[in-house]
């Protein structure tokens, strides 16, 4: 059995661990970081969805200096509508509409591939030396009062001073660690596909609340949409298992037709939908992050964006606890991070289920509220301006400096 030893082990090589080990290490070179995942090498090539990026998380990303490379491939978001109806309504009146820039030039969201950001990240780690270890399940955590120590699948055992568990809504590491969750299931599945159609989107986004749950269309580069198709689950799956001939025509009654022909690129999958927040966002030695700490309902399209502000949360706190020679591991610096992030993730987790039961049915009078609600907002020119701003995710100056799009 081998023993390796390192200041902080990031175990999951998604978009939250790759960015936290990256920003961690651009501002304390001196840390001795790696990153371990479960999935084997080349899993995350196959990722086809893609992810509505904020404002401030293309900040972070710039800071971390991977932006410029994935860049091209980042369609902006210019406006976006919002309808309540019913696929078999001949017509889908716009109750709401937002536009899309927080300031001159800089929109409050991007739409990225899934892919291409990863991509980017992991190439970002490597160059600055932290060492990535694919098939490398974790199978066993022990805390002592000095270190953490990982036991990994093949035999192998991993200590540091701090464990960041970023490994996805099933986290193994939260189970081992003895965190509990308040977990709620919506019968509810996302499916996802991309599109290519005849005409141009020119950087709408498109939300269209249905019976059945959300029919999100999100521009992409190019003449393409990603969606987020929500159906109850039973349905998601028989659409899923359907040919393209019956999939694509129940797509088509639902997107429409003012883009056109419409052709499907890729494949199609769904993904159960539910609303997980962690208890504890911190134990000794150990710190969650991403949807280890939070799973919420893409609604509001916040997922990613959540956790990329627990990476600028959690980078900051490390990193100054660090300069002031303090134990990063220790219970004293982490309750730092969980402070900052508690409130936040709880309101955004509260929000989204407000709106996931407001809006995933077909009952006459909540239609008739929820509708003069969302028109009354569309009136209000400083109601929409605050929307944008939150969901643009820049902090004000007592947030964490990465999502101001400064160095820490």
């Amino acid at each position: 059995m081998t023993k390796t030893t390192m200041d902080i082990l990031v175990c999951g090589g998604g978009y939250v661990g790759l960015s936290a080990a990256v920003a961690l290490k651009l501002a304390a070179p001196s840390l001795d970081i790696a990153v371990i995942d479960a999935a084997p090498e080349d899993v995350w090539r196959k990722d086809q969805r893609a992810s509505a990026v904020a404002a401030g998380a293309r900040r972070l990303l710039s800071q971390l200096g991977v932006w410029d490379e994935i860049a091209a491939e980042a369609q902006p978001i210019n406006d976006m509508v919002v309808t309540d109806s019913r696929s078999s309504d001949p017509i889908r009146p716009v109750f709401l509409t937002f536009g899309g820039a927080i300031e001159a030039g800089e929109p409050f969201a991007h739409m990225m591939p899934n892919v291409a950001m990863v991509g980017a990240l992991r190439r970002k780690a490597e160059e600055i030396g932290v060492p990535i270890h694919q098939s490398t399940a974790a199978s066993g955590l022990e805390v002592d009062e000095q270190e953490a120590r990982i036991e990994t699948a093949d035999g192998r055992t991993l200590t540091a001073r701090l464990v960041v568990a970023a490994d996805g809504v099933r986290s193994r590491l939260r189970d081992m660690a003895g965190i509990k969750t308040q977990h709620w299931d919506y019968g509810q599945s996302g499916i996802v596909t991309t599109v290519a159609h005849e005409r141009p989107h020119n950087g709408r986004a498109e939300e269209h609340f249905m019976p059945s749950g959300p029919f999100a269309i999100l521009p992409l580069t190019g003449n393409r949409s990603s969606l987020v198709w929500t159906e109850r689950t039973a349905d998601a799956e028989r659409l899923i298992n359907q040919d393209d001939f019956v999939f694509e025509a129940e797509l088509e009654r639902r997107f429409g037709h003012h883009l056109g022909e419409l052709r499907i690129e890729g494949g199609r999958r769904a993904f159960p939908l539910g609303l997980t927040l962690a208890r504890d966002f911190v134990k000794p030695r150990l710190a969650l992050a991403g949807d280890a700490a939070h799973g919420i309902h893409p609604i509001a399209g916040q997922g990613l964006n959540l956790g990329f502000r627990d990476v600028a949360a959690l980078a900051e706190t490390v990193v100054e606890a660090n300069r002031l020679g303090l134990d990063i591991g220790s219970m004293a610096v982490l309750e730092r991070y969980q402070t900052w992030r508690r409130f936040d993730t709880v309101r955004m987790g509260v929000t989204s289920d407000l709106l996931t039961r407001m809006f995933s049915n077909d009952i006459t009078p909540l239609r008739m509220v929820r509708d003069f609600g969302l028109s009354l907002v569309d009136r209000m020119p400083a109601m929409k301006r605050y929307f944008i701003d939150q969901a643009a995710g820049i902090p004000d100056a007592s947030g964490p400096r990465l999502l101001r799009g400064e160095a820490i």
